[in-house]
């Protein structure tokens, strides 16, 4: 193979992988947009953590689980990247699958801690999004009937713990919600807008006194909650008409450091699924606005956690687990302790055959760079990992140049080097 010339390569791998089953479906290029006069953005994200754990006493090594942004319809995630700050003793670290994909977890194992030490993990996700403002989404759908949904949306009709489909109170108030019209779309936007605007005086003194409670949906409906109880509620409206719906953890352009961010998806019949933030009131919500770093399925919802920050606040699905009790994470205020963010490092705009083509490599190359992270290669196989290594940092900081030619063939050029490791 490295003896065919690289265009024809390209394009040989191209071919291959968009007839290949393997590819999901919305990875493919669209054949109404691939039209050279077609416009579309694309963004370059990065998901920042400072991540700091304490140990109340003396641990061997453990493992920390922690969420990484999943290939998911619009972003295609690209490179992890660990600081030089790190003080915790990373004797290993890998990005795997979790048990529900397309869900991904970074699985980091970290040496012996003392008793009272503190360790400081600092890292950054990177994630190529492909700007979606759902123009295409009818202003009419009907209500869809149980036995009409795909069989894997499903899942998401489930009542759980925070997310009480058959309380009465939010059945009725989805009843009022809803009224007489059988139009899905005006439901979503009517749910979106009533948890932005209900009962918020009680939220805001909640917040105020930090004493924030339950944020499952009736503790919700009953006196407002932070964007994890809204989420919740969204939820349980929209399951109690057969209108599959889930919560999304996500990193959003706030502007400010924060936990998690948490959204909800509903799913429209012959579309697919429709971002909301429940918080803002806004559905559909455009994907450029957020980095998706875990679709939240019942068993997350029956698994959940207390705040790090308030303590009265529970309800939480998870975004790291630590297989040993002594460890835990240190929060403070999102400004002293461990703190996440969102940023945006770039955009470009340009036709839609030439963003399908980077969106597509980008995920190709990202496959490669995950099958080797954490492999002990040597010689020959570690020189083109480095190298694929170095092309990819270049492609990242070409798309910071909104240089989206460039990018491609530095991403290429990595791609390359991976398919020359033979294991």
């Amino acid at each position: 193979m490295k003896y065919i010339a690289k265009n024809t390569l390209a394009i040989i791998t191209i071919l291959l992988l968009l007839i290949s089953n393997s590819i999901p479906a919305w990875a493919s290029l669209d054949t109404q947009e691939s039209n050279i006069d077609v416009q579309k953005e694309l963004y370059l994200m990065r998901g920042e953590h400072y991540l700091y754990l304490n140990a109340s006493d003396n641990v061997n090594e453990f493992h920390l689980r922690f969420v990484f942004p999943p290939d998911y319809q619009y972003q295609a995630p690209t490179l992890l990247e660990i600081y030089n700050d790190t003080t915790a003793d990373i004797l290993h670290y890998q990005i795997e699958d979790d048990l529900n994909k397309p869900n991904k977890i970074i699985n980091f194992t970290i040496g012996p801690m003392h008793k009272n030490e503190s360790v400081l993990l600092h890292f950054s996700c990177w994630v190529l999004v492909k700007n979606h403002e759902f123009e295409d989404l009818s202003n009419y759908v009907k209500f869809p009937k149980k036995r009409d949904l795909p069989e894997e949306t499903k899942t998401w009709l489930t009542s759980t713990k925070v997310v009480q489909v058959h309380s009465i109170l939010i059945r009725h108030k989805a009843r009022q919600l809803r009224g007489c019209s059988n139009n899905l779309i005006q439901f979503a936007n009517r749910v979106a807008s009533f948890i932005k605007n209900h009962r918020f005086l009680l939220f805001l003194i909640q917040l105020k006194l930090r004493i924030l409670f339950s944020q499952d949906a009736l503790t919700t409906l009953l006196i407002n909650g932070e964007n994890v109880g809204r989420s919740h509620l969204a939820c349980a409206f929209f399951r109690g008409y057969n209108v599959p719906a889930r919560v999304l953890l996500a990193h959003n352009d706030q502007g400010f450091w924060t936990q998690m961010h948490y959204m909800v998806e509903y799913y429209c019949p012959g579309y697919g699924w429709v971002l909301i933030d429940s918080t803002k009131g806004k559905t559909p919500y455009a994907t450029k606005r957020q980095i998706i770093n875990r679709i939240s399925f019942p068993e997350d919802e029956e698994n959940t956690k207390r705040d790090y920050i308030i303590p009265t606040m529970k309800g939480e699905e998870r975004w790291m687990w630590i297989d040993n009790e002594n460890i835990y994470p240190y929060y403070l205020d999102c400004k002293t302790g461990s703190k996440s963010q969102m940023f945006y490092e770039g955009n470009i705009e340009t036709n839609a055959f030439t963003a399908d083509y980077a969106f597509l490599l980008t995920h190709m190359v990202y496959h490669q760079y995950e099958k080797y992270l954490g492999v002990n290669l040597t010689g020959e196989n570690l020189g083109h990992l480095q190298n694929a290594t170095t092309f990819h940092l270049k492609a990242i900081a070409e798309f910071q140049q909104s240089n989206i030619q460039t990018y491609i063939d530095n991403m290429y050029l990595a791609y390359y080097e991976y398919l020359k490791i033979i294991l």
